[in-house]
């Protein structure tokens, strides 16, 4: 390729140096220019390039926050940066777009599957502390996270109550805790995650299980909710737990049930009342689990 000096024609030229000559004028071009430390030569080809990045840079002065950065591309400044004798432009991550991905890097860990976005967002800090009820079950969040950053062992919690009671939430306040440690995790809606598998073939019913049954750490989130079929219990459930199981994989429930209550309802299928069948994975549940309870107003109205 030929060289950019010999594709301009010396009248340009001219104009390059007087239109650079003007933009020496202003003191924010001159002093962004001054610490590029390169030949006026080199300038004057990218005098409108250096103009751009002069008023992304003066815009970050004055930053109205990413949500309403102005620069061409949100947070990101278009940016000279010295070659040699020459420039190349690069849109560079300004420093509150790093903070905010790192703050928020944590999130990589999670995989939230059919649940509202509040969840995800979920804190010990908005946490409601403000019922007795609830102690047990924050003792038993310090003790299984003091347990499980230390040698990745725990048992999982069988959390039971009242609809409405802040049950998810507080499983996914614990799991974006361990998430800031690189804990990967997965906080799954239950009865949804039946009816994806059971629409899904080949391939991607494997990959769903095979996730579903390896995450490290594990919700399933209103047990007990879905229709039970022979399928869901014994094809679906039965595999997960004993998987979880074998593996020492902790493993977290919440429902409106209590166990007694869920083991009724995993009996009762379209092939009759199957006792024995539902039995056998209420003890998978509570080899797995620490069963807690936790009865509140209703905190979503």
């Amino acid at each position: 390729m030929r060289k950019v000096n010999t594709l301009i024609k010396k009248s340009d030229v001219t104009k390059l140096k007087s239109y650079y000559g003007e933009a020496l004028g202003n003191r924010d071009f001159k002093d962004y220019v001054d610490n590029l430390d390169v030949s006026s030569d080199v300038l004057i080809k990218y005098t409108t390039s250096i103009e751009d990045a002069v008023k992304e840079k003066n815009n970050c002065k004055a930053c109205p926050g990413l949500k309403n950065c102005p620069n061409t591309l949100k947070g990101h400044v278009y940016t000279a940066i010295k070659d040699g004798n020459n420039l190349n432009f690069s849109y560079i991550p300004c420093d509150k777009l790093i903070k905010e991905e790192n703050t928020y890097a944590y999130k990589k860990n999670i995989t939230c599957f059919d649940l509202p976005k509040e969840i995800s967002e979920a804190s010990f800090s908005k946490a409601y502390r403000d019922d007795k009820k609830r102690l047990p079950i924050f003792k038993y969040f310090k003790e299984f996270m003091d347990s499980y950053i230390k040698d990745k062992k725990g048992k999982g919690l069988y959390l039971s109550g009242s609809f409405g009671s802040g049950k998810t939430y507080l499983v996914a306040a614990l799991f974006n805790e361990l998430a800031k440690k690189n804990i990967s995790s997965a906080l799954v809606y239950y009865p949804e995650l039946l009816r994806s598998l059971k629409s899904s073939f080949g391939s991607d019913y494997e990959e769903k299980f095979d996730f579903i049954k390896t995450v490290p750490l594990l919700l399933l989130d209103d047990i007990g909710a879905e229709n039970t079929t022979s399928w869901s219990r014994d094809e679906v459930l039965g595999p997960i737990l004993q998987y979880r199981m074998e593996e020492e994989l902790p493993t977290f429930f919440t429902s409106n049930l209590s166990l007694n209550e869920l083991e009724n309802a995993l009996s009762i299928t379209n092939n009759g009342i199957e006792k024995v069948k539902a039995k056998r994975i209420i003890e998978r549940i509570k080899q797995l689990t620490v069963p807690l309870e936790l009865v509140s107003k209703n905190r979503r109205n």
